[in-house]
């Protein structure tokens, strides 16, 4: 891995070297858009909106709408004229419980390793964050936008993850919420029941991008020159729930029997009847 940003931890008094990693990736499939007749790559091409002319990388700047239609030009010296010293510093400002700090304000999350030098320090925070249950709010800047930040002790690391401002969280006050529900005892009950049945530990492993599997798939059968197949009916759009204790006994009839069949699924696995039985079929059809 290649560090995206080197520079400094510090608490109090203490500072660490450190070299911050992207901890994610992204998966999406991205696309080009192309002319259909020919599937030629379409290009885009810069236009100045009042002289109608395209504009060469030479002629280009960046620049801040203080109005609206008006800007002031940013140049890279402005840029580089904000304090150094700020923008590789990451500085812890207080500790806190993470429990306070509502998930919905959590972003990116990147691994930090300490530089040369830094080893002692940095197994120091990391064991006493462990200790005390706590996460460090920091400050830090990367590339152009300051941001606050959790330092976490996540197994034998130190992570950096940011954290949105205030002012970046929409007010969900216009959303339409019910502020009165007319849920009944047994409904309670059914809903608990259900929650408690489909409980499990979570395991990040077990989840897949489906969607990006098939997408992938499909392009392939197009590369080799297959037609994909033609996708059946998409999923029934469930409509108004008219009965919701109907609805509820239903789920947990459904989320009941699944755990039976991953279980009898898993002993034909660890038993190896199931690779057996299919192995004896196999050569059966063969001989035949």
């Amino acid at each position: 891995m290649r560090a995206i940003w080197k520079g400094h931890l510090n608490f109090a008094l203490v500072t660490i070297p450190i070299s911050v990693f992207s901890a994610a990736r992204g998966s999406d499939v991205s696309f080009k858009y192309l002319h259909k007749k020919d599937l030629s790559p379409v290009s885009y091409k810069r236009f100045c909106d009042a002289e109608g002319t395209e504009v060469v990388w030479d002629e280009i700047t960046r620049g801040y709408e203080f109005e609206k239609g008006r800007f002031v030009e940013v140049t890279d010296e402005d840029l580089k004229s904000v304090n150094t010293e700020v923008t590789r510093t990451i500085q812890i400002i207080e500790f806190v419980d993470e429990s306070e700090i509502d998930p919905l304000y959590f972003d990116k999350p990147y691994y930090l390793e300490p530089q040369k030098g830094g080893e002692r320090p940095y197994a120091l925070m990391r064991k006493a964050l462990r200790n005390a249950g706590k996460i460090g709010v920091a400050r830090v800047v990367l590339k152009t936008k300051e941001h606050r930040a959790a330092v976490k002790a996540v197994g034998n690391m130190l992570t950096l993850q940011t954290i949105r401002f205030a002012h970046e969280i929409v007010d969900p006050g216009q959303l339409n919420l019910p502020e009165v529900s007319d849920v009944t005892d047994k409904e309670m009950a059914l809903a608990n029941t259900l929650i408690e049945t489909m409980g499990d530990t979570f395991d990040p492993t077990r989840y897949k991008d489906e969607y990006r599997g098939q997408l992938l798939d499909i392009i392939q059968k197009k590369v080799e020159g297959v037609a994909p197949a033609t996708a059946g009916p998409g999923p029934t759009v469930p409509g108004q729930v008219i009965d919701l204790m109907e609805v509820l006994k239903q789920s947990l009839k459904e989320t009941r029997r699944k755990p039976a069949t991953r279980k009898v699924r898993e002993k034909t696995v660890a038993t190896g009847s199931g690779s057996g039985g299919g192995a004896k079929r196999a050569r059966d059809n063969k001989a035949k």
